[in-house]
């Protein structure tokens, strides 16, 4: 069979022909459909995930959906390297297997699940959203940001304040039902300033950014919170703007700061698995929104690096099919315009 094969850390993966999979005792073989292109695939190829390692060759890929020799569609919630989904078929553990729900494409589901997730966890496991809370989006213009918007309303969220660089994607935030917007543009105290107008009384935020951008939003909202004792829960999902910040230690003794993290390695198996089975059931429901081009696999090592507009996902499903090669064809397009 062909997979996509990383040899160097950092390197585009190649398609390459491969052994077959043997799966261990409790393992099925999956026929893929589709596995998406993410930052965290991207992370986990280049050896730089807080949880991956160095061994080579790896297959790329953490989840995605396929087809079991039954015939069901189903989604495969992570698999870490050395072995991945970007592969004609996959072994995995047959209790982790989750049904996908009738009508959903696979390809919208593989694009949709990671940065669903990683908002939906954030709010229920970490943030512990209540009814009527505010919540402070920080990151809200890519593909996890815009999820959280529209989960943050769907659990009950009062008010969602989203924040990002590029002001057309605030707009489709806005869309999506977000109150307020800050654009992350400026000097930084006008950009601190603005944090404080509009989320200065947040109860909860999702931050994918981290670094200058926490800074300043940290620094906006405590100096404009009118009840220093109420809880800011902070919840770190992503670094987007820098693995690293600056944070005055008078800034955790002012007000009442709750800072935690939200990724693999925060939450136990079981509870991870519960919370996926949970949002995949109301996937049909949420509508996912954002551009998906799907690519044959035997072009991944061409599409790796292509930069994307804000709110595209690349597919990589099998060879052959129209729409898979428009879209191959679209990202050449886009790549070209580059």
């Amino acid at each position: 069979m062909y997979a996509a094969v990383v040899h160097a850390l950092g390197q585009p993966p190649r398609y390459e022909s491969v052994p077959e999979p043997a799966p261990a005792a409790g393992e099925v073989v999956v026929e893929m459909l589709a596995a998406a292109l993410y930052p965290l695939v991207r992370s986990f190829a280049s050896g730089g995930h807080y949880t991956g390692g160095d061994a080579l060759p790896l297959v790329p890929g953490f989840d995605g959906v396929g087809r079991t020799t039954e015939g069901a569609l189903v989604y495969i919630p992570g698999l870490e390297p050395p072995r991945g989904t970007m592969a004609e078929r996959v072994a995995v553990p047959a209790a982790s297997l989750m049904p996908v729900p009738d009508g959903l494409d696979p390809a919208v589901v593989a694009a949709a699940m990671n940065p669903a997730s990683s908002a939906w966890i954030a709010l229920r496991e970490r943030g512990r959203l209540r009814g009527g809370e505010s919540v402070l989006v920080l990151g809200a213009t890519g593909n996890a940001g815009r999820a959280a918007v529209r989960l943050a309303l769907d659990q009950g969220a009062g008010q969602v304040v989203a924040a990002g660089r590029d002001p057309l994607a605030l707009q489709a935030a806005s869309a999506l039902g977000a109150a307020r917007t800050v654009l992350l543009e400026g000097p930084d105290g006008e950009v601190a300033d603005a944090f404080g107008a509009a989320a200065a009384d947040t109860d909860i935020v999702l931050d994918y950014l981290w670094g200058r951008p926490a800074e300043l939003a940290l620094d906006g909202i405590l100096r404009h919170r009118a009840d220093p004792t109420r809880t800011l829960r902070w919840v770190q999902v992503g670094s987007a703007a820098g693995p690293d910040m600056t944070l005055p230690s008078a800034w955790l003794r002012k007000a009442d700061v709750d800072i935690c993290g939200s990724g693999l390695g925060s939450i136990s198996a079981a509870r991870r698995s519960a919370c996926l089975r949970e949002l995949l059931t109301r996937l049909p429901s949420l509508a996912p929104t954002g551009e998906i081009v799907p690519v044959p696999l035997a072009e991944v090592h061409t599409a790796w690096d292509t930069p994307l507009r804000s709110g595209t996902r690349i597919v990589f499903v099998p060879a052959g099919g129209e729409d898979h090669h428009s879209g191959a064809a679209q990202l050449r397009k886009d790549r070209e315009a580059v």
